[in-house]
């Protein structure tokens, strides 16, 4: 008989969650640390990151912070090279991290394409490349990439960011089949249009885009961090193995 209380147990697991200082990838954080999981919150504002891990440990779970800059290469190296020298190990990676520039695509400058492409891409990408490197090497490993249903449901003046996450869906599946052989599982969460830090000015200060965007959701309400917690904590352990 399966017991589902070990089925989704991450005890004694080590987890990284880039940008998990607030929004829904604080919500993730605070979910794999509840289901057993040590916790690093990993961000590129140590202040942050600190009071996002203090927050969690004031719950009675395992969490610590450590600095991320996803713009910086060595930022990535440095960090896992951390991990492995405290910890020993990465079980679980989630990639949280995001920023947005919204604007019509005409007037999208290269400096904000750049600096989206560099944080919610290409940073991804080192950084599942880094830890997956020592997850190939352990033969075993949990990978979820938090990408957007902009990635297939577009939106006006979101053109920049939406190319972004539909290249982390499909880096996200490349990396599902090409990894899958050593063990791993790369799983990708794609949000609905979700209130958190980094768009709540923009719909106070934009009513009736909030209001098209909740008429397009059979719920009829935007998402919360919380509701994506479920499926990280799924897709992070054993239940998820196949």
């Amino acid at each position: 008989m399966v017991d589902v209380k070990t089925l989704f147990d991450l005890s004694e697991k080590v987890a990284i969650v880039a940008g998990g200082s607030r929004g829904i990838g604080f919500a993730i954080a605070e979910g794999l640390a509840s289901a057993g999981a040590t916790v690093v919150v990993a961000n590129s504002t140590p202040e942050q990151g600190e009071r996002a891990a203090a927050a969690i440990r004031a719950q009675g779970r395992q969490a610590r912070a450590m600095p991320l800059d996803l713009r910086r290469p060595e930022s990535i190296a440095q960090l896992v090279s951390a991990m492995h020298e405290v910890f020993g190990r990465i079980d679980i990676l989630v990639n949280s991290a995001g920023i947005i520039r919204r604007g019509p695509i005409e007037a999208v400058s290269t400096e904000d394409w750049d600096a989206m492409m560099d944080v919610n891409l290409r940073g991804a990408f080192l950084l599942c490349q880094a830890v997956g490197r020592q997850m190939i090497a352990r033969r075993k490993g949990k990978i979820i990439n938090v990408s957007s249903n902009i990635s297939q449901v577009l939106q006006p003046h979101r053109g920049a960011y939406a190319v972004t996450k539909a290249g982390l869906s499909h880096l996200t599946r490349v990396l599902a089949l090409e990894w899958a052989p050593h063990g791993i599982n790369v799983n990708a969460i794609a949000p609905a249009p979700t209130i958190t830090d980094l768009n709540r000015k923009f719909f106070e200060d934009h009513p009736e885009d909030l209001k098209a965007r909740t008429q397009s959701i059979p719920l009829g309400r935007l998402g919360a961090p919380e509701d994506y917690v479920g499926a990280a904590v799924f897709l992070a352990s054993r239940a998820s193995d196949f």
